[in-house]
C-alpha cells in the first residue's frame, strides 16, 4: 500500500476530527474511504461487490440517509479529493464501479450544497 496514502488519511483524520461539519464526521469517511486504498493508490485491483471497498463505499452510500448527511459525506469526499489529487479519477469512479449511486457525482469541483 503507498505510504503516501496513509500520510495523508493521518492528515485528513487529524484535521477533520475536530472540524464541526455537518451529522457526519470526516474521520468516519476518511476511514470508509481508506478501504480502497490500493485502488485509489494503484488503480488495481479494481473492486467489484462485495469487495470489503464496495462494502465500504455501500457504507458511506447508508451515511446520506437525510440531505445533510448527503451534503456532509459529499464535502468530506470532496476535500479528500482535493488533497488526495492524483487519483482523483479513482476515486470518483468508485461508486459506479460498486454499482452504488451516492445522489451526487464524485469530483474535485463537485458543489456539495446544491445536491437536492
Amino acid at each position: 500500500m503507498d505510504h503516501k496514502f496513509w500520510v495523508v488519511v493521518a492528515l485528513l483524520l487529524s484535521s477533520f476530527g475536530s472540524s464541526a461539519m455537518a451529522a457526519i464526521d470526516c474521520t468516519t469517511v476518511t476511514s470508509l474511504i481508506s478501504a480502497c486504498a490500493s485502488f485509489i493508490t494503484n488503480g488495481t485491483p479494481e473492486p467489484s461487490t462485495g469487495s470489503p471497498c464496495c462494502n465500504s463505499v455501500m457504507s458511506l452510500n447508508n451515511l446520506g440517509d437525510s440531505l445533510e448527511n448527503r451534503r456532509s459525506v459529499c464535502t468530506c469526499l470532496v476535500n479528500l479529493m482535493a488533497t488526495y489529487n492524483p487519483n482523483v479519477t479513482s476515486m470518483a469512479n468508485l461508486p459506479g464501479l460498486c454499482g452504488i449511486s451516492l445522489g451526487f457525482t464524485m469530483g474535485p469541483n463537485t458543489d456539495c450544497s446544491s445536491i437536492p
